[in-house]
């Protein structure tokens, strides 16, 4: 059998959401970040709902901001208006939601930040995080990145949206790995994909154009990845290319099974979801919760995919 990825900082899930009494006459709230723009966040809303509605007593308000900052304070502020027990927030802009966030620890409201943390600023206001180590993920990506090109090559990269927590900690972590792992791995430009894979696309394009040796591409997730893969074939050129992405996606799987992509970084989206209102339950339980609460996402390449599941989205 397959592995079925854990997590470190919780029993997932399945039992522990369906005790019922322990969760019962529950009032939680989620603003996501742009539930439309790919498939994980589509399979976490699914994930999140399906755990919730196996919990006895727990009411949730789902909402997602659609990538709008405004949208997603204006949401927050609705939730803390509806007083709910927890708020838990995907956030659009780690910085931009700190002046909320402090909104509703002051009205007594816990917040549990998900998958994408909030600025320092903000982490006095929060109860918890609960999600990837994205500087890690980075890490994992930068080592891959050095095996693949054995520690000299001239590479670009792809990030993700830009003030995003997510995309900035991938980034930060990739690049610090990098230079400490091979220097002898040059990265001679860096672009934004917003996480979508036809912006990606564009991008590499361009990259294409500009540069005669590209060795290999690091992109932010593999939904970027693939976009980049995608015009390098186009171009006759992905033969020559390194393609190292984050959270596997199932068409970086697939790129993988076919030998044109080299690794990525696993991460599931129903983990992530499951683990988010975990850790919400625990909190408005009066339980001890980790201020962190990570869960694991291992390297992912051609070389051992097989010990792992397809993923679903």
């Amino acid at each position: 059998m397959k592995k079925a990825l854990k997590t470190t900082s919780f029993a997932i899930l399945g039992s522990a959401l369906m005790a019922g009494p322990a969760a019962a006459d529950m009032k939680i709230g989620i603003t996501q970040n742009n539930v439309g723009v790919d498939s994980y966040q589509t399979t976490y809303e699914k994930a999140f709902k399906e755990a919730a509605s196996k919990t006895d007593g727990l009411e949730t308000v789902v909402l997602d901001a659609g990538g709008d900052v405004a949208r997603q304070i204006a949401q927050m502020q609705d939730l803390i208006q509806q007083q709910v027990d927890a708020i838990i927030i995907w956030p659009t802009n780690g910085q931009a939601v700190v002046p909320v966030v402090r909104q509703a620890h002051q009205a007594g409201i816990p917040v549990i930040i998900t998958n994408s943390n909030i600025a320092d600023a903000g982490q006095e206001f929060i109860a918890a995080f609960s999600g990837p180590n994205n500087i890690t993920q980075g890490e994992y990506s930068a080592e891959m990145m050095c095996e693949a090109l054995d520690g000299k090559g001239q590479i670009v990269q792809i990030s993700g949206q830009p003030g995003y927590t997510t995309a900035i900690q991938r980034q930060q972590g990739f690049e610090q790995r990098l230079a400490e792992a091979c220097p002898g791995v040059e990265i001679m430009e860096t672009q934004p994909g917003d996480w979508n894979r036809e912006k990606a696309q564009r991008v590499m394009e361009n990259f294409l154009t500009k540069y005669d040796k590209i060795d290999g591409v690091y992109a932010g997730d593999d939904n970027m990845g693939v976009g980049a893969l995608n015009a390098a074939k186009a171009a006759g050129r992905a033969g020559d290319i390194a393609f190292i992405g984050a959270t596997n996606f199932a068409v970086g799987y697939e790129a993988m099974e076919r030998g044109e992509y080299y690794g990525s970084v696993y991460q599931s989206p129903v983990d992530d979801a499951e683990a988010a209102l975990q850790t919400a339950i625990d909190v408005i339980n009066g339980k001890e919760v980790p201020k962190l609460n990570y869960f694991d996402t291992p390297k992912i390449t051609q070389s051992n995919m097989s010990e792992f599941d397809k993923p679903v989205f």
